[in-house]
């Protein structure tokens, strides 16, 4: 089933209007009146519709059901990556998207390779992957892709959760699976992964002073764009929000 994502405030009196983008992709997808297609408001409440009509200005929906999206998890996680090289952070995007983030935040760490001049100018592309991998998954929000800067800007945004994870590679570290099976009735948690390069040993440091749990994944080593995807594949399973 098609699924678009709009203002609230285009749905009113049992139906609802999409215009621009979205109304040229409901021509594209040759949907005809009668169809069935979810809208969402962007807050997790799907519109279960049917539509009406539609040009290449605008369609109209009638609306069916109003349910709570139920692809939405129990616990908000956010995403902390040190930045990769490349198209990776696309991957990261789309992936972390699908898994369930609800926000995917970069940042340059000491051992990052890249070092783009202006990251701030991709945030638009990078929330339009976002977007559409939201659709795509069935998610009820659009997951907000961010830049935090350096990496005392990331450990900023992990201290504000109520548990902070930092996934680290080597030296004194816990399982991320006792850490999770000890940690019940969480409402926001926050994963930090590193670049290409890992962390900085003083990096590690930084963070257990400031509180996170220095967390191993296991003896293997993960690339910087699989370890950000299998650590939230694990807080998602420990919360009951897979399977």
């Amino acid at each position: 089933m098609a699924r678009f994502f709009i203002a609230g405030t285009n749905i009113a009196g049992g139906r609802a209007i999409i215009r621009g983008r979205d109304a040229e992709h409901v021509k594209v997808l040759r949907l005809r009146p009668g169809e069935d297609v979810t809208l969402c408001d962007g807050e997790g409440t799907d519109y279960k519709c049917r539509l009406v009509q539609a040009d290449k200005e605008q369609a109209e929906m009638e609306v069916l059901e109003v349910v709570r999206c139920p692809a939405e998890p129990s616990v908000k996680v956010t995403v902390l990556c040190g930045l990769p090289k490349g198209d990776k952070t696309e991957y990261i995007i789309q992936k972390c998207v699908e898994a369930g983030a609800e926000e995917i935040l970069f940042f340059l760490s000491d051992r990052c390779v890249a070092r783009p001049d202006a990251p701030e100018k991709k945030l638009e592309r990078w929330q339009r992957i976002s977007e559409e991998a939201a659709k795509q998954s069935g998610r009820g929000i659009i997951p907000r892709v961010g830049w935090v800067g350096d990496f005392a800007g990331a450990l900023n945004e992990a201290v504000q959760k109520d548990l902070g994870l930092f996934l680290y590679e080597t030296g004194e570290r816990e399982g991320l699976d006792a850490v999770l099976n000890s940690s019940r009735d969480l409402k926001t948690l926050a994963l930090i992964t590193g670049p290409e390069g890992g962390f900085a040993p003083f990096e590690a440091d930084l963070a257990r002073i400031t509180g996170l749990r220095i967390c191993s994944m296991g003896e293997r080593i993960l690339r910087c764009e699989t370890a950000p995807v299998v650590a939230l594949t694990a807080v998602m399973y420990a919360t009951g929000n897979l399977g």
